[in-house]
């Protein structure tokens, strides 16, 4: 059921819309360890139940400076309870046991640091990663990271913001691999995001930096919002109100959004 690490991610999301049954993917985000590794199983499984494109696993960091306060608190309690980096590779490959859809590692660089850029690589294809996305880090820093990361078949998926110049975004469009991550808005995740024409217009511009698949993510809350988005955008990702919809209604009510997101993608 784990495809193989590294397969391809452009290649995914372009078979995936290819096939006809969707106009955009779904990419959904979760904090690993948090509310306990028990719920992120209930999680994946009711990824897998409404055929999840993409998913981002998050390793808990101490300061999550692009997160917003729900995934700081998050992060945080993740952290107190003890996850440890040896945890989060034992989960992320437990994840593609669960769920057959390509997993990407999200975090901060102190981790990938930490573990050195060899040994971060290593361990993340030995778990079935696909890519890493590195919210924090400069592409101007990732050294050996981009021929490592080829290696070892990871996508290096990078950032592009409201604030990046248009030579700046010429230029992660050049390096990205995989898809881009086009960030909706300035500021930190959670906030609802308004699609509005200032929005479509930053899309616009980094579809002229790239061929390659787009994201958007930060603040889409619902199946209204990625419908918006048909057309405009190959994936939508939502992660705060996946969480906020498990907080609230456990379970039953984190499958309700999923199955909502899920039927909004035709």
């Amino acid at each position: 059921m784990n495809p193989p690490g590294g397969a391809g991610l452009e290649a995914h999301v372009r078979e995936r819309l290819a096939a006809g049954d969707r106009r955009i993917l779904l990419m959904t985000h979760l904090i690993v360890g948090y509310p306990s590794l028990e719920a992120n199983r209930a999680m994946m499984r009711r990824m897998a139940d409404h055929d999840v494109d993409l998913v981002e696993l998050q390793m808990p960091f101490s300061e999550p400076v692009a997160d917003g306060p729900t995934f700081v608190r998050a992060n945080q309690e993740a952290l107190s309870r003890g996850l440890t980096l040896d945890a989060y590779f034992d989960f992320f490959r437990e994840a593609g046991e669960l769920a057959a859809f390509p997993r990407l590692f999200m975090g901060y660089y102190n981790t990938v640091f930490r573990a050195g850029h060899a040994g971060f690589c290593r361990r993340l294809q030995e778990a079935g990663g696909s890519g890493f996305i590195l919210p924090d880090l400069p592409y101007e820093e990732y050294g050996d990271l981009f021929d490592l990361g080829a290696r070892h078949r990871l996508d290096p998926v990078l950032l592009m913001t409201p604030t990046n110049t248009a030579g700046r975004l010429s230029e992660l469009g050049r390096r990205a691999r995989g898809f881009v991550y086009a960030v909706a808005r300035k500021g930190v995740t959670g906030r609802r995001t308004e699609l509005r024409e200032e929005l479509y217009g930053f899309l616009d511009t980094c579809r002229a930096a790239t061929d390659l698949p787009l994201a958007l993510g930060f603040g889409l809350r619902g199946g209204e919002d990625l419908g918006a988005l048909h057309g405009r955008v190959e994936i939508g990702i939502v992660g705060s109100a996946l969480l906020t919809a498990w907080e609230e209604g456990g379970e039953d009510g984190y499958s309700r959004l999923l199955g909502e997101l899920a039927a909004a993608r035709s």
